[in-house]
């Protein structure tokens, strides 16, 4: 256990590490700088600009020295407004965990449910009904879906307002954020359940006279969380991270939006900084899925 855990962080710096490096060569190839605006700049004051951040050295330096503060915590300036990169993160990253840890929730909960439900309602009106909407949310990409939402509740009806920072109002991106991950979620939670279903053990305990509850929500469903865990570790550092558009739509101040900005200002370091935050939150989850695994199904040995 502990062999394996070691190999997992290991494999985790590596893979970071690769994250930073494709991302930050693949930045500075893009044409183009930070620098660059509608209303050009002279070109003193952009080698002045360059020099300051040192955007005057060659590229592979400048990796260096990067990698080499963020080693000591140190992840920059905003090179727009001068602000300090861990303070935005810390200001941001806040309210996209709040939108994604209840979005990730919802999908969770009612995924595992409706897909339990198709399962054990095979072919049945309830199964159809099931199944449809989660193909239709899974076509649907979010952003069309926030933006109906926007349209019809906040425009059509006036139900809820475009944004504000009532508690109430993260209700729509909730919604748009959880759908397809939810969809997701019960299609997976339908077919592992009808495989475990159909297991020796759960004849045995049909057999032995156990309980449909007992042998349902104790025995089929425990083994069949395995490919939902699975799913669900990336998808929750995903979408507390990555729900960008979403946000962008319904003006929410969290990380997704500083991100967007960010690409569009060409500001290196904020765009740096929020990949490698997005990378770190990914691969964490990932190793935490992987040490869930024992916790649902004991007979699962790690080399």
């Amino acid at each position: 256990m502990t062999k394996y855990v070691v190999k997992r962080l290991l494999l985790a710096v590596l893979t970071v590490l690769v994250i930073c490096a494709i991302t930050f060569f693949t930045m500075h190839a893009v044409p183009g700088g930070p620098f660059n605006r509608e209303k050009a700049l002279s070109e003193a004051t952009i080698s002045a600009l360059n020099a300051r951040y040192g955007l005057d050295k060659p590229v592979i330096e400048q990796f260096v020295l990067y990698m080499k503060g963020i080693l000591h915590g140190d992840f920059g300036v905003s090179l727009k407004n001068g602000r300090e990169i861990t303070t935005i993160i810390k200001e941001s990253f806040p309210t996209s965990a709040k939108l994604g840890v209840s979005a990730m929730a919802v999908a969770l909960l009612l995924g595992t449910v409706f897909g339990s439900t198709a399962a054990l309602t095979r072919n049945k009106l309830p199964d159809r009904v099931i199944v449809f909407l989660s193909t239709l949310f899974t076509a649907v990409p979010s952003f069309v879906l926030a933006s109906l939402l926007l349209l019809f509740f906040c425009i059509q009806l006036g139900w809820i307002p475009v944004w504000s920072q009532a508690e109430q109002n993260y209700l729509l991106p909730i919604i748009a954020l959880s759908a397809y991950p939810m969809a997701y979620i019960t299609r997976l939670s339908k077919t592992s359940m009808l495989d475990a279903l159909g297991q020796d053990y759960i004849r045995t305990a049909r057999a032995k006279g156990v309980s449909r509850f007992k042998m349902i929500f104790k025995h089929a469903l425990r083994n069949s969380l395995i490919p939902v865990i699975t799913y669900a570790g990336p998808q929750i550092a995903y979408i507390i991270t990555g729900s960008m558009v979403v946000e962008t739509i319904f003006t929410v101040g969290g990380l997704g939006s500083k991100f967007v900005s960010a690409i569009n200002n060409r500001d290196y370091t904020l765009i740096m900084a929020t990949t490698i935050f997005l990378a770190v939150l990914m691969v964490v989850a990932n190793v935490i899925c992987d040490l869930l695994y024992k916790l649902v199904d004991p007979r699962i040995k790690y080399d």
